[in-house]
């Protein structure tokens, strides 16, 4: 088994093209260009902490991750029933669905073993760059973007000058709810998707 499947977080230089399914097509692209880049040596070897690269590093959270915040919360049931009652020809059966799901992601909490794991890392990357809280971008990737016939592009939120352990927090929390936006539901609802069977990887 490989180990990167059951991993909540994935370093940039662990990622490469070939991990749609774990970390979605956005930031499996932005490890395979981290990663090809340090190949070819763009990268300065002889970075030392408060360098800065001229690829900027980083992390993803795994599909691993969010199911475990959800299966944590109990909230993957709730979510199967909730689409259970999902008319897709009904405007406000799409609002309240996409509201509810929503609603039941951000009011619920991280597992401890996830919240230390994302914070650690954040932190170490806020080290790499001499900084005690350094400013990220944290943007959403879904396993199923970036897929023959289907892009998302724009579908997910992505969130700029997120600074602090709280904010990131709560960044990813947002990125993960916006897995079900009204206008990520109708999407996958075209493209024939199963709204319970993809993952959000939140990349930062």
């Amino acid at each position: 088994m490989d180990i990167k499947t059951i991993k909540y977080i994935l370093w940039f230089d662990e990622i490469s093209k070939n991990d749609i399914a774990l970390v979605g097509g956005k930031n499996a692209s932005l490890g395979e260009m981290y990663s090809r880049f340090a190949e070819l040596k763009i990268k300065n070897e002889k970075l030392k902490i408060g360098d800065v690269p001229n690829i900027p590093n980083g992390f993803a959270l795994t599909a691993n991750s969010f199911w475990h915040f959800l299966k944590f919360n109990q909230i993957d049931i709730k979510i199967k029933e909730i689409f259970s009652k999902f008319n897709p020809n009904s405007l406000e059966s799409l609002r309240q669905t996409g509201m509810q799901v929503r609603n039941l992601i951000l009011k619920s909490e991280f597992p401890v073993d996830l919240e230390q794991e994302i914070l650690d890392a954040y932190r170490k990357l806020s080290i790499f760059y001499g900084q005690k809280y350094t400013d990220v971008a944290v943007r959403s990737s879904a396993t199923a973007e970036d897929l023959k016939g289907a892009s998302f592009a724009g579908a997910m939120e992505t969130y700029l000058n997120i600074k602090g352990d709280k904010n990131v927090l709560l960044a990813v929390k947002k990125c993960m709810s916006s897995l079900f936006t009204n206008r990520a539901i109708s999407y996958r609802e075209a493209k024939g998707f199963d709204h319970t069977k993809i993952a959000l990887s939140a990349g930062i």
